[in-house]
This record gives C-alpha cells, structure tokens and sequence, in this order.
C-alpha cells in the first residue's frame, strides 16, 4: 500500500469517528460561495483540525471544514476552505480533500471557483461553465506510484467534465434566467497573478479563465471515477486584458456581488443531479 492511500485511509477512518453520512455529491466552495454551506440542512461538521494528518488550509476567510447535509433531498458533502498548490503543499495533500470525498461515497464532484477572464466577451461577474482545461502548468496529482485501489495508471481524459452534468446545469441556468457561458479553464501555480504575456499565452492555448486551484482537483476525480461539473466566477479579466492592476479586494467584491445568482445556480444544478438518480444510468 502506497503512503499516499495510507495517508487517505487515515483520513477516511478518521472522518468515519464522527460520521457515517454517506454523501451523494461533493461540492467544493470557491471565492463568493462560502457562506453556501450554511444554508443547507447541515447534519454534522468536521473541522479540518480534526481529521488526522488532513492539510490545513492558510487561506483568510476559509472556515476549513466539511459540511455534511442536504441541498433538498440530496445528500452532500462542502467542503468549506479548499487547500491550494501556491500554500507550500504537495500535490497529492491538495487533493486528498476530494479523493477522501470520493472515497465517503460521493459520486459527483460540483467544483467552482473565481476565475481571471481571458477571453475578451467576458466581463467580470460572468459564470462559466468549465467545459475543459488545461493542467499543463501545475504537476500531475498522478505522477508517483499509482494507487490503484482509486484507478487505473493511465487514465482516460477526454471527458473530464461529463457533458450530461453540463446539459443540466445549462438547462437549470436557462430555467433561472443566469447568463451562462462555457468554455476552458486553465490552472496555474499561483499565488502571484499572471503576467499579461502568460495571458496571451493561455489564449492561444484556447482557455478562456484562468486561476490557482481546480483542474488537479478534476483530475484526481475523474482518475478515481467520480462525474465531474464545475462552474467559474469571473471575478476579473486576467493581466493585460484592461490594463488595470489585479488585486484579491476585486476578486472578493466580484463574487460577492454574484453570489446570490451563483448560490441558485448551484443549488438547483444539485438538486436537478438528484431527480436524475445519481449513480444510475441516467448521470452514466
């Protein structure tokens, strides 16, 4: 058994002494989606600090913990504070949080976060559905021994977000009137915002946002077989774009502004992946 499966059985056995909910979806919170967690029917909260040998994270206004409860009938796990790649940590502590979700049962991986737009028709508060990505930039959560108790050595990438999830959450944007684009999502390593020459880059590369978390997220996901949806806050136009200097103040006051469309917007994609029977043929 590798260290890094010990490390997450750890974890596991460790979340098992506070809990035996069992979660349908994992939801992971970025920029603007914070107070989400609190909304919904929390049936039990697991500081990060308790959980043994699970990374904390360093991020101000993060609460760092998961929120197990329903979004309607939908059974799920938050996690409220995602660890990042810029705070020091290896790659696999990144991702651990969402192979330990994975691993407590859930089958969906909702991610969001706020994104630097790239591509010019997008303006800041714009939600974007990530249709694809970009990991070039950030290392491989799967580089190492393989673990494969979670999946296969080399796995499959082509459909990395499942295009179902993504025809439900346009149909439930559609329903609530939330303008909705699509389109790439490239992570860099952070946490310096990027230089207007690795922006032109990324746009000739095909991204449309830009940011500091997320695509390692999905690949560790779609390794271990779980269905991957995410959407993008656009909380600013990346460097170079306007000439305007980035600052957090921006991306924080972006998401705040959209929270409550982005809150819906989540909340009825989760409960639509619920009427769909999650884990049947349907969300397959």
């Amino acid at each position: 058994m590798s260290t890094v499966y010990e490390k997450l059985q750890a974890c596991y056995e460790s979340c098992r002494k506070y809990t035996d909910f069992q979660p349908k979806v994992a939801l992971i919170l970025g920029s603007g989606l914070g107070d989400f967690a609190e909304k919904i029917k929390i049936v039990t909260a697991i500081p990060y600090s308790d959980i043994e040998g699970f990374p904390q994270s360093t991020v101000a206004g993060h609460k760092g913990r998961f929120v197990f409860g329903y979004v309607g009938s939908v059974p799920v796990v938050i996690m409220q504070g995602r660890v990042h790649y810029y705070e020091g940590y290896s790659m696999t502590d990144v991702v651990l949080p969402t192979r330990l979700m994975g691993m407590l049962g859930a089958e969906i991986l909702f991610l969001t976060n706020a994104a630097g737009g790239i591509n010019p028709d997008f303006q800041p508060g714009t939600l974007m559905l990530i249709q694809d990505q970009i990991s070039s930039f950030v290392p491989s959560p799967l580089i190492g021994e393989n673990i494969d108790e979670l999946g296969t050595r080399f796995p499959d990438m082509s459909e990395i977000y499942r295009k179902d999830l993504q025809a439900i959450l346009e149909a439930e944007a559609m329903q609530l009137e939330i303008p909705l684009k699509k389109g790439v999502y490239i992570q860099f390593t952070g946490p310096a915002y990027e230089t207007p020459a690795e922006v032109k880059m990324a746009g000739f590369l095909g991204a449309d946002a830009c940011g500091m978390s997320t695509a390692c997220e999905a690949i560790a996901a779609n390794h271990m077989g779980m269905k991957v949806c995410g959407i993008s806050c656009i909380t600013n136009m990346a460097s170079g774009i306007t000439g305007i200097p980035l600052s957090h103040q921006e991306v924080q006051e972006t998401a705040d502004r959209v929270a409550s469309q982005f809150q819906q917007l989540v909340w009825t994609g989760i409960e639509a992946f619920g009427k769909r029977k999650i884990g049947e043929s349907e969300c397959m």
